[in-house]
């Protein structure tokens, strides 16, 4: 081939760089510097490198013994002994000083000069604080603080003629000064004691001579209410929490709210009203009291509830913001007695064939007095075929309820009975086996289970109470939303 060897022809690849050689000091050095020189004696016991690290501590302890300085005496110097007078003064500037307290000084301890006395001196005035404990009595707290008793018996009447001593809180800190006293034999002299007796008052009292005078302090307080206004979000409590309810009013809203509409329909971007009663005091404390307004936008629907002392003995209430409330509740129990035969399909004692059982039936003994559930109306009260002695209440929300197998009745047609009233009383007279109660109950006509109908009514405000709950409402909807 052309390219096969001859004069011309030309070489192919990288040249081989010349590898430096290392000098005879380099190559010690390299050779020292990987030589392991203190391996571990306790392995590969009887090799070369064993005997090599045996050999290296040998050495080592060989050079410490060489090179020791061995044990020399230390020249030192008695001192010669003190005077009575140096002595006196090297007690006062030891320890004796400082274990009276003195960081600096001489002659602080005490010497012979120093008599001890014959009893300790009282300080001239004490300071000093106590609280009244959980059924605590306020003269009983002062007593224990070391107030004398009849200090304390005029504290007490001082201050029950501000506030009654059994409103004043537990925890109640009393700031206490007390005098000098004649004798280590009687109590000290109550000076001045002062503590917060109301959230919007201080009381103190001072000695004057020989008497005790009161000064009321009374605290500015605040109560414009709360409001605190925000998105329900993922959750409606978490909500409001965040936006700094505290937990009790958030309760406290969303049960109101449960009441009118379902805690499941609201949605995250529903918006959520709170107004509460909220007092500020000037030195800085916070009380929340009430809830006032629960309001909810859910864009066409919103719910608006106020507060409301309407003076008939339904104080706390909810009303809609328009003036109206809705009452609910369950009759209860019309005779103290045991079901016997629930509602429903069951096997008629004396027919013996399978029949709608349209009621409940109440055994109880003979003459036992049967009550109205909730209030109504007598629709019907006599003999009624099979039912024997009957009575029919008519209620609201087409509501009506029956009572049979009475021994006697204890009303009249077209009488209004109110809830618990007496309307008859346990029998077994019509179609009956022993002494019980049938009770039956119809909504708008058609047989009901008594024990699942709830029953409804609606008040409305009107006239003068009407306004005055207008005014609340545009009070209260007038306060600006907390930031």
């Amino acid at each position: 081939m052309e390219l096969a060897g001859g004069a011309g022809a030309r070489g192919f690849g990288r040249a081989v760089a010349p590898v430096p050689q290392l000098s005879w000091r380099d190559h010690l050095r390299s050779t020292l510097h990987d030589v392991d020189w203190i391996p571990d004696l306790g392995a590969r016991i009887g090799s070369g490198t064993w005997w090599r690290g045996l050999a290296t501590c040998t050495g080592l302890i060989a050079a410490a013994v060489l090179t020791a300085p061995g044990i020399q005496p230390i020249p030192g110097f008695i001192t010669t002994s003190m005077t009575a007078a140096e002595r006196e003064e090297a007690h006062t500037l030891s320890i004796a000083p400082l274990g009276l307290g003195a960081s600096t000084g001489r002659r602080m301890a005490a010497n012979d000069l120093v008599r001890p006395l014959a009893e300790t001196p009282e300080r001239p005035v004490i300071e000093l604080t106590a609280s009244l404990g959980s059924g605590d009595s306020f003269g009983a707290a002062l007593q224990r603080a070391g107030v004398g008793r009849n200090d304390a018996a005029r504290v007490a009447d001082l201050v029950a003629g501000e506030v009654s001593l059994t409103d004043l809180k537990p925890g109640t800190v009393l700031d206490l000064t007390l005098g000098r006293r004649k004798d280590r034999r009687t109590a000290r002299p109550l000076e001045k004691i002062a503590f917060r007796a109301r959230f919007d008052l201080n009381l103190a009292v001072h000695r004057e001579g020989d008497d005790l005078t009161l000064e009321r302090r009374p605290i500015a307080i605040d109560r414009t209410p709360l409001r605190i206004q925000g998105v329900v979000g993922s959750s409606l409590y978490r909500s409001a929490r965040a936006a700094g309810a505290p937990a009790k009013l958030v309760e406290a809203y969303i049960k109101t709210v449960a009441a009118r509409t379902s805690i499941g329909a609201i949605g995250a971007d529903d918006r959520f009203d709170i107004i509460a009663d909220h007092a500020r005091a000037a030195t800085g404390e916070v009380q929340i009291g009430q809830l006032q307004y629960a309001g909810l936008d859910q864009g066409r629907k919103k719910l608006r509830l106020v507060r409301w002392e309407d003076g008939d003995g339904n104080g706390g209430q909810f009303w809609d913001a328009n003036g109206q409330s809705e009452r609910r509740g369950f009759m209860g129990m019309p005779v103290a007695g045991r079901v016997s035969s629930t509602f429903g399909m069951r096997r008629h004692p004396l027919l013996g064939f399978l029949r709608m059982h349209k009621g409940i039936d109440l055994a109880a003994p003979h003459g036992s007095p049967i009550y109205a559930p909730i209030e109504g109306r007598v629709a019907m009260a006599g003999r009624n075929r099979g039912y024997g002695n009957f009575i029919k209440l008519n209620h609201a929300a087409g509501v009506s309820s029956g009572y049979g197998h009475l021994s006697r009745i204890a009303v009249r047609p077209g009488q209004s009975v109110a809830r618990g009233q007496v309307i008859g009383y346990v029998g077994s007279t019509g179609l009956s086996t022993g002494p019980h109660l049938h009770w039956e109950v119809w909504k708008n006509g058609q047989n009901v289970n008594p024990r699942s109908i709830s029953l409804a009514s609606v008040a409305t405000l009107s006239g003068e109470k009407l306004r005055v709950f207008k005014a609340k409402v545009a009070n209260l909807l007038a306060v600006r939303a907390a930031n």
